[in-house]
């Protein structure tokens, strides 16, 4: 299954100024394999992988000493039996947070052995780095893997002529040919999610009740995390919050409250949890901004008023206990939980293709002296300082309030609105079809390519 992030590996394995790197992202979202077999088996002679969470007595006692890189090289040449040539040979470091000792290490490669090949893997990295332990800043490359996102779910498929036809087409300014096929994969894509384990069982079996099953795994795991590296009292916080997501996305206002995590709860008895969820990767907090026309919007978001939504739609319904068939079926349940959903969906689109900075916005939050208003608009971004409100809706029907009080407002050049409607664009709003979500990108990088063109091209290219 094919991952965006391998090319850049590529463009890291053939930098002159290589350093080691360290892919960063939540258990289970394919980062062994990625740099294990598609990258590794396929652009080097040999692979050497070291797991610190399985790691014996002895490698661990390898890192308590002299930690000198060719020392490190000699030990495990030895070990695995094999010759470790730099350019052919990719040292992989998996789960590094366990040890360290092994995370300094990479310090001393990128000084004293900057030839040799090696990757690090850390799913809990950030809660270790919460926890006192050094990280060789400046000394490391770092990559993040988010869950397979919908154009890597459409190759999963077999349709990576289609996605390069939609590709090609946005950059010759006309509508792609393909749509009916990305539908259908699309609505698949919401019942399975991007774990690569449920996208395989998918591909080759299409049994959902097996890819329930890999789901519900993948839950259980993480829930043995947080009793595995927090206390009691911290574990059982965390997944009062983790289980909560559901129940936060089934309000009208899905602004996170504390009391629907607990009735007695309160923000300063949350906190670790909430940072602990987002340290894992397992969840993305997306806090309230004031302004809809000023930037850094970083610089007018309020912190304590925020949204939450997992890393991942196929997870999400998982832990909503939500049958899969309601996603790819025409049912009640669906219909008021769809909004939570496809929202959950476009921000985690929105994070594969590079949109770290997302926030939320309300009528009046930039008035201390007038209540919010009930306009809230799902998302806003920036993209070279022009900044994008984005409504989500999950059907066919675009009517909405947010986005109106939003334009009339803020006056904003471009406006994006994603639904099942098709591709089109009016008077300044551009609807982006769910399914033709991974074009994102290219339809913002080509008012680049047309100076003064207030982005006409998209009204010339869909009619």
């Amino acid at each position: 299954m094919r991952r965006k992030l391998l090319q850049q590996l590529l463009e890291w394995k053939n930098s002159e100024r290589r350093l080691p790197l360290l892919l960063e992202g939540a258990r289970q979202v394919g980062k062994t394999y990625l740099l294990e077999t598609l990258f590794g088996k396929e652009y080097f002679q040999n692979v050497i992988r070291v797991n610190f969470e399985k790691a014996d007595s002895e490698l661990l006692a390898l890192f308590e000493g002299n930690i000198e890189p060719q020392r490190i090289i000699e030990y495990l040449s030895l070990k695995f039996n094999t010759v470790i040539v730099p350019s052919d040979t990719l040292l992989i470091f998996d789960e590094i947070q366990e040890l360290p000792r092994a995370l300094t290490s990479l310090k001393y490669f990128a000084e004293d052995a900057p030839e040799y090949h090696i990757a690090a893997t850390g799913s809990l990295l950030g809660i270790a780095l919460h926890s006192g332990v050094s990280f060789p800043v400046g000394k490391v490359t770092r990559l993040r893997l988010y869950p397979m996102d919908l154009e890597e779910f459409y190759w999963a498929f077999d349709k990576q002529n289609q996605t390069n036809e939609a590709h090609e087409a946005i950059k010759k300014l006309r509508k792609p040919l393909i749509e009916s096929d990305f539908r259908d994969l699309f609505q698949q894509f919401l019942a399975v999610g991007g774990m690569p384990a449920a996208v395989k069982e998918w591909t080759e079996s299409k049994d959902l009740n097996h890819v329930e099953m890999i789901l519900k795994n993948i839950l259980a795991d993480y829930k043995d995390d947080f009793s595995k590296h927090t206390s009691n009292a911290e574990s059982r916080k965390i997944g009062n919050v983790w289980r909560s997501i559901p129940q936060q996305f089934a309000k009208e206002n899905h602004k996170f409250a504390f009391k629907t995590v607990e009735s007695t709860a309160r923000g300063r008895d949350y906190a670790f949890a909430i940072d602990w969820l987002i340290d894992a990767g397992l969840i993305y907090k997306i806090n309230l901004t004031a302004h809809g026309d000023k930037l850094p919007l970083s610089f007018y978001s309020d912190k304590s008023d925020f949204k939450i939504y997992a890393l991942d739609v196929g997870l999400l319904r998982q832990l909503a206990s939500l049958p899969a068939s309601i996603v790819v079926g025409d049912d009640n349940i669906w219909s008021n939980f769809g909004g939570a959903f496809a929202e959950n969906f476009v921000l985690q689109q929105l994070r594969s293709l590079g949109f770290d900075e997302t926030y939320y916005w309300a009528n009046n939050a930039d008035n201390s002296n007038q209540p919010k208003g009930k306009s809230e608009l799902d998302f806003i971004i920036s993209d070279e300082n022009v900044i994008f409100p984005i409504e989500v809706k999950s059907g066919e029907q675009v009517k909405g309030q947010s986005l109106r009080v939003f334009r009339n407002k803020y006056k904003p050049e471009l406006s994006l609105r994603f639904s099942l409607k098709g591709l089109e664009y009016n008077e300044g709003l551009l609807n982006i079809p769910l399914f033709y979500s991974f074009l994102v990108n290219d339809l913002l990088t080509q008012k680049d390519n047309l100076p003064n063109s207030s982005f006409a091209f998209i009204k010339n290219c869909i009619p």
